[in-house]
């Protein structure tokens, strides 16, 4: 019998073709929360992206079906409860390597549409409205100094692009600290010191405990910082944000991932010293590729 693997968020069509063409059946199709459970109990497989989330009660329904493996097509794993699938022997992949250099060149993007007012000033353009003089204010980024928060895959490729636009770059390590990263142009520090030094603080780190950037951690931050989010909406108190955005000691914000992707904070993404985008940091061409040919492995890996 055929391996069953269901695909809800979408999937690369070459890699899905693929998969079939090798004998395995793939159901592309997006369940409610309330109807995921029961439906995972006829599949091996399931690879889902952003929008699905599968929890403890979605694993409960599913007790006594087939399923074996729950990949997520990304880099995060926070919208699967790892460790209760792992507790029922259901094993838990993802595909870190495939869209890491997507994500980073959104976070880059989006410093230089914060950096040069490329969002307001093509909004304003659009209405037929010629601000220059408004627009007129950016600054640039060579020289200037950019704290990474998380320095793993997305970081540490962030950190080599700001580099490379002459930035000198800072992160903090908690765990395990990486070989042959440190040079004249970037530094391991504190968090304190980090949050005081940065001109422009970006977050590539997974879902802390505690937010990264709140009232607390603003006000360490120089007056004028830019901050840039490409992680998890969680990591960003966005009441905090708008508050220290109005007041000026946030001077921009750069941010493709929200607390409520559903119902977005518009108020801070209609904000004018807000670069706004829809969780695309992991969607292009290219990544889906990648991540499609990335599935492809995991799957053979798991079940050949």
């Amino acid at each position: 019998m055929a391996i069953r693997i269901l695909v809800t968020d979408g999937m690369d069509a070459a890699a899905v073709e693929k998969l079939r063409n090798d004998g395995y059946e793939i159901v592309e199709k997006y369940y409610e929360s309330a109807d995921l459970g029961e439906a995972l109990k006829d599949f091996d497989c399931v690879i889902i992206r952003s929008a699905t989330k599968i929890r403890r009660e979605h694993i409960d329904a599913e007790a006594g079906g087939k399923l074996k493996l729950i990949i997520r097509a990304g880099v995060g794993v926070d919208n699967i409860d790892v460790a209760y699938a792992e507790s029922k022997g259901i094993t838990v992949r993802n595909t870190p390597n495939s869209s890491s250099n997507a994500v980073a060149e959104l976070a880059i993007a989006l410093l230089f549409s914060c950096a040069r007012y490329i969002s307001a000033a093509g909004a304003t353009m659009r209405e037929q409205k010629w601000e220059k003089k408004a627009y007129s204010k950016g600054f640039e980024v060579s020289g200037k100094t950019m704290g990474i928060i998380g320095y793993g895959r997305i970081g540490r490729l962030v950190g080599a692009k700001a580099q490379a636009l002459g930035m000198n770059v800072l992160s903090v390590v908690h765990r395990n600290k990486p070989e042959g990263v440190e040079c004249d142009t970037m530094h391991f520090v504190t968090m304190d010191e980090l949050l005081a030094k940065s001109d422009v603080i970006t977050l590539c780190a997974p879902s802390a405990e505690k937010p990264f950037v709140d009232k607390e951690s603003i006000g360490k931050m120089k007056d004028g910082v830019v901050i840039i989010n490409v992680s998890r909406g969680k990591n960003v108190v966005e009441a905090d944000l708008l508050e220290a955005l109005n007041s000026g000691k946030v001077r921009a914000a750069g941010i493709d991932v929200w607390m409520d992707e559903k119902v977005p904070n518009w108020e801070l993404a209609k904000h004018p010293a807000v670069s706004p985008t829809p969780h695309i940091g992991g969607a292009t061409k290219e990544s889906t590729k990648k991540i499609g040919n990335e599935l492809i492995h995991v799957v053979k890996d798991f079940f050949e």
